[in-house]
């Protein structure tokens, strides 16, 4: 458990039995006393309001009126907001999208300057346009949750990807890519690699890769993506 899944935890198991003490809290999540009171003072710097009882029989608890009051988002998790606002802009006559630009621009104002440089890289990968009509997707799949944090690694540290691929006659395969770009045609999504062992560019549908993995002590340079006229990368639809 890292410590941003711990905090969460111990805000949740606030919430639920509304005081607990150090020793219940530190079972509960795997973690020294002290690593307890470090999260604890964490999180009342983040806006929640946690009150301590000393003594014997004492413990914290949290107001349930607080909240958080800083961003706590991943660059994987706003990445996956953005992408769909911006799959709302390509979809185009859908209602509040301005309004849900508005609010992602006030959550990268408020993250860290580290992360603000790592969501814009992973951005500039991001390029959306139409599908044509005459697409197959009559076995669209569920994509694996595990691809977008597992993307967000190889693409901001230039890391090659391995991962298995299904091709559409059902036969599996052991992929290991550069990965260039991702590229959104409602309602199909691909990821765009560089394949050293074809020595040329490879489309392959994100609903169709499973156990993707980065392969560390691997580096790769980006290189220019020759889409179609109709694809745009997402920065110039947010303009």
């Amino acid at each position: 458990m890292n410590v941003r899944q711990r905090q969460d935890a111990i805000v949740r198991s606030l919430r639920r039995n509304g005081t607990s003490t150090i020793a219940n809290l530190a079972d509960q999540v795997g973690a020294s006393r002290r690593t307890i009171l470090r999260d604890i003072s964490a999180l009342r710097d983040e806006g929640f309001v946690i009150q301590s009882d000393p003594g014997r029989g004492g413990g914290v608890q949290l107001d349930p009126q607080s909240v958080q009051t800083t961003v706590r988002l991943s660059v994987s998790e706003i990445f996956a907001l953005l992408i769909s606002v911006a799959s709302m802009r390509a979809a185009g006559n859908v209602p509040f999208s301005g309004l849900a630009e508005a609010g992602l621009e006030k959550i990268e104002k408020a993250l860290p300057s580290d992360k603000v440089r790592e969501l814009r890289r992973f951005l500039d990968c991001l390029y959306i346009g139409k599908l044509a009509p005459q697409v197959d997707i009559s076995n669209l799949g569920a994509m694996d949750t595990a691809l977008l944090p597992t993307f967000e690694t190889a693409f901001i540290k230039k890391r090659q990807l391995r991962f298995h691929y299904r091709d559409a006659k059902g036969v599996t395969s052991q992929r290991n890519v550069e990965p260039q770009a991702l590229l959104i045609l409602p309602p199909l999504w691909y990821l765009v690699c560089w394949d050293p062992s074809r020595e040329d560019f490879r489309h392959f549908r994100m609903d169709r890769i499973s156990a993707p993995e980065v392969v560390e002590d691997t580096a790769f340079r980006r290189r220019h993506v020759p889409f179609d006229d109709h694809v745009s990368p997402v920065r110039n639809l947010a303009r």
